[in-house]
Formats: C-alpha cells, structure tokens, sequence
C-alpha cells in the first residue's frame, strides 16, 4: 500500500473528456485504482499528466487474434486468397515454428497493439501433433512478459479438427490443465462437425472453461453448425460463457432471417466476434465483380440483444496479409463496410472494441471511482470521432503506470526566411 499522505495521489491524468464534447475532467489515480473523478480537481500528485482535451476510456479489447501464426508471410504462398489455402498453407508452416520464433512474432504484435490502446487481449493457440506445445509455451511467456501493459487470456485452440486427429484431444485436455484459460474448436475443418462440437464441449465441462468457435466460415447460409453449438450451449447451461467468431454466412441472408438468428442467439447468451480484415480477404474471391462483403452485420445483432465485438484475428499471413493490430481501425473499417453514419451507430462500433468487447471476455472496462487505472487517451472529443477520424492513440496505463506514449505530432513549418514555394530549395538570396 501507498504511504503518501491523503491530499496527495499517485497521479493525475488532467484535462481529459470521458464522453462525446463533453467537458474537461481531471482523473486522480492512487494504489492503481481511480480516486477520484472530478472537473479542476484541486490537488497535489507525484505525477501529473496534461491530456489536452483528448478523450480517455477504459481501453481497448481485442477478443480474437492469432499470435502463434502472425507475421508468417515470408514462409508462406497466396496464390487463391481463399480461406482453404490459408488453412493449408498455415499447417505447412507449424511444423517449423519454433518456441523462441513464436515468441519473437507474437511480441511484434502484441507490442504494436499496446501502441494502439489495447489492454485486454484474447489469442488463440494452436495446439496438435504438428505445432506440439511450442506455441502455447511461447504465448505463455508472452503472456507473462508484457502483463505490465495488457492481459492476455490464451485459448487452447483445434485448428485443423478433432475427429480425423484423435492426438489432438489430448493435447488440449493437457493445455488445459496447463494454465490455458479456455477452450476452441473450428467445426468447419473437421470430417465430422457436431461430434467436433461435442468433444469442445466435453473439455470445456471438464475444466469449467468458456469456449470459443470459428464458424460458418462462407457464404453458403444453407452449410452451417450454428444449430449444433447452440443446442450444446443450452444442454450443458453454459449461456454467457460460449463466443464464436466469423459466422461470415449471416452477411448472405435476408435481415429478417439475421433477426430471427439473432434472438436464438440472445436467448442461448452466446456472444459474436467478426473479424472484418479477414472476412473480407477470404470470402468471395471466385467473384470478378459485385464482389461479396462476407461481413456479417454484427450491429443488427447487436441491436437485437447479442454481445458483439470487432476483433483483429490474423496478422500477416495468408489469412489477412496485412495489419498493425489497431482496433481503432478495425472499427473505421467495419463502419465504412456496413455502411453507417447516424450518431448512434457509430457509438455502438466503438462500444464493440471497448465495453461490449469486454462484457464478452467476462472483465471489467470503463472509468469509474474504485475501479482498475487502466486509461487510453485519444487524439478526439469522444468515441464517435475517434472511430470516424481512426483517433489516434496518444498514451495508456495499465493500474495507475504508464505503459507507453505514443508522442505528439509536430507540423514542421518553415520560417519567415524559407521558400514555401518548393520546401527543397534555399531562400532565393542565398542561391548561385
């Protein structure tokens, strides 16, 4: 505990909006926590902080990524752009992946998404006969490694299926008692889906852990294991601890349909992440014009009562080759994608990289007295510029410590004796 005395704080974060145009604010931090929150607070603290009338907020939350498989483009062929030579090209590669290469990739990432304002993070690992544990025992030091600045939560992930890898299982099972916090599976990969399904959920009821899915990646509405997972959910009482991610075949039905999904879906209490960078890479490359979105409408659903989020997935591989990690713009990007603009729905997109991201990974957000100092400022005057103008991120803590500072931007102007006409060339009196 602190021995400063009660008039004296850790730190105070001054001049900052905590919503839209709002006014200007002062937040006092002591023993990590928020002590106060108040306009012109009148105070004395080791640290003070100016936030130029930046916005600050709890923080982003990232609640699908692939860290063990990022940054692998150099060792990997994109001929077809399609998700099934993705699949196959990334299983090609596991077998060289190396603990320390894992490390070292995943780091990349991880460290650009503290730059960008993420504080809470949810990876997925993938762990079989080919990448063994390697993977897992990497994003674990990862994990362990960067805590100062952002909490990772590791999925223990089948990527390539369960029944025709029986090994796979096992592996998992292991994983799990092995400090994995959670369990994945991707039915869509496997010879046999619901009974992929029901081993996910077999080890997911043994460990007492959430689950999460990849599924219903296509545009064929017809082709989807959507039912099975939420007839499991029901049968083993697991609503609010079940998330699946992609569902990019919800973006080739009729809204009514959507709605209808959408209240089985609120009612089963299973949460959706999209992925918007990866689902419109992969889906509709058979196409020469009028080219399928593959998104699926997630503020339909969430208006309908689903948790809903907007999440990284992949980083420089054949599943998205491209990516700097920014939620930020993962959100402008998914805006422009589903084409909205009103006020209250661009709230919403930015609610689904913050509160609503959080609320699935079942942790706390937001900036209330008595709660964790975890605070990002943005370069705007709230959450709707910040996903209109992709804000940027100026600074973050993580309880109460600056974890990073991003600078401020300086525009270089010339002086009253330089040329603005051509900025390469000299004054005029000083050429020969």
């Amino acid at each position: 505990m602190s021995s400063l005395p009660d008039n004296l704080f850790d730190l105070v974060i001054r001049n900052v909006r905590l919503e839209e145009d709002g006014a200007l604010a002062d937040i006092a931090v002591r023993n990590g926590l928020i002590a106060a929150i108040e306009s012109n607070f009148r105070c004395d603290a080791v640290l003070s902080f100016d936030g130029k009338g930046n916005f600050a907020f709890g923080g982003f939350v990232d609640t699908h990524v692939h860290l063990d498989k990022a940054c692998i483009l150099d060792r990997c062929s994109i001929c077809e752009g399609t998700l099934t030579e993705a699949v196959r090209e990334t299983a090609r590669a596991k077998p060289g992946f190396t603990e320390h290469d894992v490390y070292e990739r995943a780091a990349r990432v991880v460290e650009k998404a503290i730059s960008h304002g993420t504080v809470r993070m949810r990876t997925f690992v993938e762990i079989d006969p080919r990448a063994g544990f390697r993977s897992f025992e990497a994003i674990k030091r990862i994990r362990a490694d960067y805590a100062f600045a952002i909490d990772i939560q590791i999925c223990a992930f089948a990527q390539d299926g369960l029944t025709n890898e029986p090994e796979t299982l096992d592996m998992l099972d292991a994983a799990l008692a092995g400090s994995a916090d959670l369990i994945g599976g991707c039915p869509y990969t496997d010879p046999d889906p619901e009974a992929h399904i029901a081993k996910i959920f077999e080890l997911a009821v043994k460990h007492d852990v959430a689950v999460d899915f990849h599924l219903d990646f296509s545009l064929d509405p017809n082709k989807t294991d959507l039912p099975a997972v939420i007839a499991a959910t029901k049968h083993h009482g697991w609503q609010g601890r079940v998330s699946i991610g992609h569902v990019t075949n919800l973006s080739a039905l009729p809204q009514a349909i959507v709605i209808k999904i959408a209240n089985n879906l609120s009612e089963a209490g299973i949460a959706l992440t999209i992925l918007p960078a990866t689902d419109l890479f992969l889906n509709g490359c058979g196409h020469d014009h009028l080219v399928p979105r593959g998104v699926a409408p997630a503020h339909i659903l969430a208006a309908h009562g689903v948790v809903t989020s907007i999440a990284t997935n992949n980083v420089l591989n054949p599943f998205t080759p491209y990516g700097d990690a920014s939620l930020m713009r993962m959100a402008n990007l998914y805006a422009n994608v589903a084409q909205l603009s009103r006020d209250a729905e661009i709230a919403d997109v930015f609610d689904m990289v913050a509160r609503s991201a959080a609320r699935q990974l079942d942790v706390p957000h937001g900036l209330v007295v008595g709660s964790e100092a975890t605070i990002i400022l943005v370069d705007a005057k709230g959450p709707r510029a910040a996903v209109r103008e992709i804000g940027r991120v100026v600074a973050g803590w993580k309880s109460g410590r600056q974890s990073f500072h991003n600078g401020n931007p300086k525009i270089h102007r010339p002086s009253a004796t330089q040329s603005v006409g051509h900025p390469s060339l000299p004054p005029k009196s000083n050429r020969r």
